[in-house]
């Protein structure tokens, strides 16, 4: 008698795909209602532009603020004034537009990451560094705090620098103007952890079950993707993220990694760390 044929493995992948499809479909439809906010607002602006344009007087005509030609040249420049604000909301929508393009394509995009070992402590501040002018110029304090040995970690270095960058971002804005972000990173056990911490407005606590889910966002233009692509990345490096945050006061994302068999110090477990 034939055995029959194994078919969980075959079952599995089509559930998988089943589930990407839907969640795909999903933000597919999410996405569709962002971009037609900002769309509607370039039609009805570009609409408004024509109409400015196609009512300038001609030379020889009267204008409708009065007078002959000698008010011709006024009116054609009030109404260019005009054309140029709207032009202006038109650029603003249409960085809009690629923000929410681009986060998507960010979240979207199924490369795999290319981990080699690395040192944890080394990434995180060389992001600090990197990121130390722009908080500068939003009267930001960076503080940072490492573990005094290295934690070695396989990682894919470009992609935990953006999930780093915009944990950054999300911080920054958080904050608004003066204030403090605190980056730290310490060993726990066989993990090594990154913590940003920031002395913001906090996320009220109905939204932090929600918060790494695809376009939840609590600005009012926000794209709602930066921390999604953040968990996304974290997960493809096999680790966690949590968050811990009092309205008011501020909020402190945890990233856990594991431990490469090569980054076990020499000695015993040790806690120190180097605060600059």
């Amino acid at each position: 008698m034939k055995n029959a044929p194994d078919k969980s493995g075959s079952q599995l992948t089509n559930s998988t795909g089943s589930a990407e499809a839907e969640e795909l479909g999903r933000l597919l439809g999410v996405i569709a209602h962002e971009i037609k906010n900002p769309l509607s607002t370039i039609k009805v602006n570009l609409r408004l532009i024509d109409e400015e344009l196609s009512a300038s007087p001609k030379a020889g005509e009267t204008s409708p603020i009065g007078g002959q030609n000698g008010h011709v040249a006024e009116d054609m420049e009030q109404r260019l004034a005009r054309a140029r604000k709207k032009l202006d909301v038109i650029e603003k929508e249409t960085g809009r537009l690629e923000q929410i393009l681009d986060g998507f394509l960010r979240y979207a995009d199924r490369t795999q990451p290319r981990l080699s070992p690395a040192d944890l402590n080394s990434l995180v501040s060389d992001m600090c560094d990197f990121y130390l002018p722009q908080a500068t110029s939003h009267s930001i304090t960076m503080r940072q705090c490492f573990h005094k040995e290295p934690l070695i970690c396989r990682l894919d270095a470009g992609m935990l620098k953006q999930a780093i960058l915009n944990l950054f971002i999300n911080a920054q804005q958080a904050i608004g103007a003066a204030g403090e972000l605190m980056v730290r990173t310490l060993r726990e056990g066989q993990s090594a952890q990154i913590q940003i911490s920031d002395t913001g407005k906090g996320i009220p606590a109905e939204r932090l079950t929600h918060i790494f889910e695809p376009y939840q966002s609590t600005r009012p233009n926000g794209a709602g993707l930066g921390l999604a692509t953040v968990k996304k990345i974290i997960d493809a490096h096999n680790g966690t993220i949590s968050v811990v945050s009092e309205p008011g006061k501020g909020t402190a994302f945890i990233i856990s990694l594991p431990l490469c068999a090569c980054g076990e110090p020499s000695r015993a477990e040790t806690a120190g760390e180097v605060s600059r």
